[in-house]
């Protein structure tokens, strides 16, 4: 029997919750004051018989890639089962604003709604909408801490591709806030690639010293230690974006300098998309669990 929460009376619908390896995969939508407009999100509550009504779950944000949504990682991933194994809660928002009625808006799969990058455009038009850092950061987190059982100090974050992106650079900018970091295929270096050159020129204006608060490899080369338990990223060598767009060896590079320990591992014959994400979720689980439950 699933168990239910009173959300709708703090603005909080529901839209579907189910049964899932012993606990509740919900689907829900609220109106953002940070965003401006409706957003949705999933939230994954492991076995609720593990905890009592009270007690404060760890907590893992994943950030999906250009083109997917709040329920994309939730369907593909296959990471329920591995949260339910470890007692990690999962949230993945959205990935960008939806219907913003912005022209241009929907005319490209890399920019724009489906492609918010996961910061806080400067720049008008999108500026008014296009706020995700803070919409991830703060009223996101604050909801699923007031709402979900979650528990507020522990806190991790990872992401694929463009979520990549956003997990390395929200965990980087917010330390305080984001205890454990991992990435599948992550855009690493956008300001070096075509991806996130055009997203940042746009959301961003021409300053490129800006656009390198919001690139994972220039933010670490600026920091020592960030994560001293260690950061974990993942790449395909059969990614066919991974010389072009993803730069993973800038990062390395980065880390180095930094003295950031880094778990870099190159998977042979793995590409770009969901089946690589499944075949090694239980691995980033694992990693997340070892600092937001057995450090704890």
């Amino acid at each position: 029997m699933i168990e239910t929460m009173s959300i709708e009376t703090v603005g909080i619908e529901t839209i579907s919750e189910h049964c899932c390896f012993g606990g509740i995969q919900g689907f829900y939508r609220h109106q953002s004051k940070v965003i401006g407009l409706p957003m949705k999100f999933s939230v994954y509550r492991p076995p609720l018989m593990q905890h009592t009504p009270q007690a404060a779950m760890p907590v893992l944000f994943f950030l999906a890639g250009l083109t997917a949504t709040e329920e994309t990682f939730m369907i593909k991933a296959g990471a329920q089962r591995f949260a339910a194994k470890h007692g990690i809660m999962l949230i993945t928002p959205d990935v960008s604003p939806r219907d913003t009625g912005i022209k241009g808006a929907t005319d490209d799969w890399d920019f724009g709604e489906g492609a918010g990058f996961y910061l806080d455009a400067t720049e008008t038009p999108w500026s008014c909408n296009f706020r995700m850092e803070t919409y991830i950061v703060d009223e996101l987190r604050t909801i699923v801490t007031d709402h979900f059982a979650a528990d507020a100090n522990r806190i991790g974050i990872f992401g694929h591709s463009m979520g990549g992106h956003g997990a390395l650079t929200l965990a980087l900018r917010h330390r305080d806030i984001f205890k454990s970091v991992s990435a599948f295929a992550p855009i690493a270096a956008p300001i070096k690639c075509a991806w996130g050159q055009k997203a940042f020129a746009r959301y961003l204006g021409s300053d490129e010293k800006v656009w390198a608060q919001h690139d994972a490899s220039a933010l670490m080369s600026q920091l020592i230690t960030p994560y001293p338990s260690g950061i974990l990223l993942d790449q395909g060598l059969a990614d066919k974006f991974l010389t072009e767009q993803l730069h993973t060896h800038e990062f390395a590079a980065a880390c180095k300098i930094a003295h950031q320990p880094l778990t870099l591992e190159y998977q042979a014959d793995y590409d770009h998309g969901y089946y690589f994400i499944t075949s090694l979720i239980e691995k980033h689980l694992a990693f997340h669990a070892k600092t937001l439950i057995l450090q704890s």
